[in-house]
């Protein structure tokens, strides 16, 4: 028997939601500060799986990727770009001069870290809007400095904070709220007030860890948060892929890990800090052995880059290994029953 071909025409995805509005209507849920069913491509079924999946502000989507967001979205790419086009376009996201760019800049914000010098050594604080990374060896300090953090955050601005509170994600099991309550006596922060501004979440896989991440969003708004603390990082990638055939895939999942982090970061102008192990450099004859574990895709992936490391008595050594902009440095200081302190 003879065939033909014969061409099937099938509307697009949001053409066919606009016809069938009144169907899911009851279904639909949009969450967030702006109605995602006026970006063009999203009708309210691709709104509500948005959502869902925690795309529920126009920062959220035009910082994603295609392949993200078709994946969420149950969307083909072709129209994930649109969505993400028309949203990037919303927030005015288009090439700017480096003066549009300096202007923009100004907008980011510091937290004390309740050192003068290390304040000095990273010019103001940590800033808001990118990813500050501090390793060491362990007992070397450096979750001492992400309870310090969650708590200097929530100091008024004209005292160094943002006024807003931290997410705290734990994948050691090293969190002790009574170390909150310490520091923030020094800080005369009420304790109790104090802990209810930090959310806490135990991280008991590095796939749980990325979920925990990934729903950060909505309580980022929700509960305005201006700092995520992940301690640590790399802890769980370490323990899950072992041997050089999985090293590849432990890589990319860790690169697409801090790229979430960085647009949480970019879109709501909040700090991220995260804490690295070290590994020791056989081949190092002289010098300090210990290199921040991670690899070039954790050296590329973080804005700024501590190294911590025990000095005499109660002194650490922290020196500020890279920054975009500022120069290498190191300074003292000192941990007390009242935190990191000035020696």
């Amino acid at each position: 028997m003879p065939r033909r071909k014969v061409r099937v025409e099938e509307p697009p995805e949001d053409e066919f939601e606009e016809e069938n509005e009144d169907y899911y209507e009851e279904e639909v849920d949009v969450s967030g500060d702006y109605d995602l069913t006026e970006l063009e491509g999203v009708g309210p079924a691709t709104a509500k799986r948005l959502a869902e999946a925690g795309f529920t502000s126009l920062e959220s989507i035009a910082m994603s990727t295609p392949s993200e967001l078709a994946v969420y979205a149950g969307i083909s790419e072709a129209v994930a770009q649109k969505i993400i086009q028309a949203a990037r376009s919303k927030l005015n996201i288009d090439v700017m001069s480096a003066y549009d760019f300096y202007q923009q800049r100004k907008a980011v914000q510091r937290i004390t870290t309740g050192s003068k010098a290390l304040d000095e050594l990273l010019g103001g604080g940590v800033e808001t809007q990118s990813i500050t990374e501090i390793y060491g060896p362990y007992g070397s300090g450096k979750t001492q400095f992400c309870h310090q953090m969650a708590v200097t955050v929530q100091l008024d601005e004209e005292k160094g904070g943002l006024g807003r509170g931290a997410m705290y994600i734990d994948t050691e099991g090293t969190f002790r709220p009574e170390r909150i309550l310490q520091i923030a006596e020094r800080f005369k922060l009420d304790p109790e007030h104090t802990l209810k501004n930090i959310l806490y979440a135990r991280a008991f896989t590095s796939d749980h860890q990325m979920i925990v991440t990934e729903r950060a969003e909505s309580y980022i708004k929700e509960r305005d948060i201006g700092l995520i603390i992940v301690d640590s990082l790399i802890s769980h990638f370490r323990g899950e892929y072992v041997g050089r055939e999985t090293l590849a895939e432990r890589q990319q999942k860790l690169n697409k890990y801090l790229h979430k982090l960085l647009r949480l970061a970019l879109g709501y102008n909040m700090a991220v800090i995260v804490t690295n192990q070290v590994v020791a450099d056989p081949t190092a004859f002289f010098g300090d052995p210990n290199k921040p574990a991670g690899g070039h895709v954790l050296g590329h992936g973080v804005t700024a880059r501590l190294y911590i490391k025990r000095g005499k008595k109660d002194r650490r050594v922290i020196k500020l290994v890279k920054s975009p902009y500022l120069p290498e440095g190191t300074v003292e200081v000192a941990i007390t029953q009242g935190g990191i302190e000035d020696v």
